[in-house]
């Protein structure tokens, strides 16, 4: 079946919004995936005998090869074809997902994690280059739009849906749910996406690929290495000096070769980096918060792991009427504003979560995540679109490459800078309560560790000492918590505000090319450039 974009406009391409359904599936399903492992961490915990490390090598196994190998996937898409690169990555993602479900062992589960990230490396800049090639002028706006808004919703939507299966099936059925959501995807992918490349491909640059995996490895792992060793450990400064060697090589090298796989000079162009810059605190923030509140839910008001997830819910209507509306509203005023409003209101959400006491309750959290959604709608969306528009149409899989991997750090940012923090405020509210005082030395450390643990000892000193110290231990861990949280999250509001103007300064309203008259250009694909007269479309 050739379906390609060849010769035709792609306001013309009849199926391009049954084509952008299956690529949203595609994101939907290593969306959910990733969010839906979280919740399964103590079931895999009890029933793999897994160890705190294996337990977070799980997790981080797929989130180190899927970050390193983004900026490689999407230039190798750009070369040989982005939808062959989805449905290979689908068939990487489906295997890797039949592996996780029937893994033996925690360490066969760490394996088969990183070979999904591989898949997930391919999936995710496909989705968005091939729409970014599919839709033009105002319908690509929206397009990109949505594609933000179903990227948020899968980790949101994640933790219910995991919960939920969870509670009524085994394990591997969080993987193994994968395999038939990939089929679907699949066969739509043969009858409705269509193929696109770069017409003028360069030759490969095997030493830029192999400078940025290095790279963004070695800047991830040291970052999710920093909550449990600190920012002074020796191998999380390793990681950093190496992570900047390797990154500065690389873009040395990229100013150098003839065919580099990413021109670091867009660098330069405030479309590009201001906005880059804008989705990284945006996600930096969604990380951050997600991690605070998840705690607070469970650890404070009691909620289970479903309970929590379903918490989160109020953050998708919000977060969906955000990521519909600004499409519209960049085509009146442009995408500074926008963005700049977007980000205050998401420090907003912010300044009002940092008021939070033990006694709150719930109804002030649903309040802030109808804020932070709709401000994370606003900003999402235009800065995803001007960093695609920033880029040819040829370089699309690099361009949604630099996309993901801004989110993929700022995520991973969030919840080490704010987690240190939190971690740092309440070992220091902890240090003060007279309760902990009473405790033996070895006790004390464990319940300055984190609120969980605390709450852990104070159950067994209700169980076999006595009910009112294990009482005063929950209500001092509690106060510690809520403070800590207040502090973390008023940070995270004072960045997000910088993050605002940085976009009010340096981020044009409109590109160069949207003051031009907007008429279709053609489509590129195989041997064909954009001034080619339209013909017919195969399929």
């Amino acid at each position: 079946m050739d379906n390609t974009l060849q010769g035709v406009t792609r306001q013309s391409y009849p199926r391009r919004w049954w084509a952008f359904g299956v690529l949203s599936f595609s994101l939907l399903v290593i969306a959910l995936d990733n969010t839906v492992l979280n919740v399964a961490l103590p079931t895999l915990q009890r029933d793999l005998s897994a160890s705190e490390s294996q337990l977070q090598w799980i997790v981080d196994a797929y989130t180190l090869v899927f970050a390193g190998l983004l900026l490689t996937m999407g230039s190798l898409s750009d070369r040989f074809g982005r939808r062959r690169a989805l449905m290979l990555g689908l068939l990487i993602f489906a295997g890797g997902s039949l592996w996780s479900a029937f893994s033996g062992s925690a360490n066969v589960l760490i394996a088969a994690r990183a070979f999904m990230g591989i898949g997930g490396a391919l999936i995710m800049p496909s989705t968005l280059s091939i729409t970014t090639n599919m839709f033009s002028g105002k319908e690509r706006g929206r397009a990109i739009g949505a594609w933000a808004g179903v990227a948020g919703l899968g980790i949101i939507v994640g933790p219910v849906f995991g919960g939920w299966l969870l509670a009524h099936y085994h394990w591997g059925v969080v993987f193994l749910i994968n395999v038939p959501m990939i089929l679907i995807t699949l066969l739509g992918s043969i009858f409705l996406v269509p193929e696109s490349r770069d017409p003028q491909a360069s030759r490969l640059d095997p030493p830029g690929a192999l400078l940025s995996i290095g790279g963004l490895t070695a800047l991830l792992w040291g970052i999710i290495e920093v909550p449990n060793n600190g920012w002074g450990d020796r191998y999380v400064i390793g990681a950093f000096v190496a992570a900047a060697v390797f990154l500065l090589a690389f873009v040395i090298w990229e100013l150098r070769t003839r065919s580099p796989m990413l021109d670091v000079r867009l660098f330069a162009n405030p479309r590009f980096s201001a906005a880059s810059a804008a989705l990284t605190l945006t996600t930096f923030a969604l990380f951050g918060v997600l991690f605070c509140l998840t705690q607070y839910l469970q650890f404070i008001l009691g909620y289970t792991p479903l309970q929590a997830g379903i918490g989160l819910i109020p953050l998708i209507p919000s977060l969906i009427i955000g990521s519909t509306l600004s499409p519209r509203i960049v085509e009146r005023i442009g995408v500074k504003i926008p963005v700049a409003v977007g980000l205050v209101i998401v420090a907003s959400g912010m300044w009002l979560l940092s008021t939070i006491s033990v006694s709150s309750g719930y109804g002030l959290i649903a309040w802030v995540l109808l804020i932070l959604g709709l401000g994370m709608g606003m900003t999402m969306a235009p800065a995803t679109n001007s960093i695609m528009g920033a880029l040819p149409l040829g370089r699309a899989g690099v361009g949604s490459a630099v996309n993901d991997t801004t989110r993929q750090v700022g995520g991973a940012l969030g919840v080490a800078l704010l987690g240190s923090i939190l971690s740092a405020v309440y070992r220091t509210s902890m240090d003060g309560a007279a309760i902990v005082k009473l405790l033996p030395a070895p006790v004390q450390n464990v319940v300055r560790d984190s609120v969980g643990k605390a709450v852990g000892v104070a159950t067994i000193i209700s169980a076999h000492s006595s009910s009112r110290a294990g009482q005063a231990l929950v209500a001092a861990a509690h106060s510690a918590f809520t403070e800590a949280m207040g502090r973390t999250i008023l940070v995270a509001a004072i960045v997000t505000l910088c993050g605002a103007l940085i976009a009010l300064l340096f981020l044009p309203a409109h590109s160069k090319d949207e003051l031009e008259d907007e008429a279709p250009p053609v489509a590129e694909s195989v041997g064909l450039t954009e001034q080619e007269p339209a013909t017919t479309i195969d399929v």
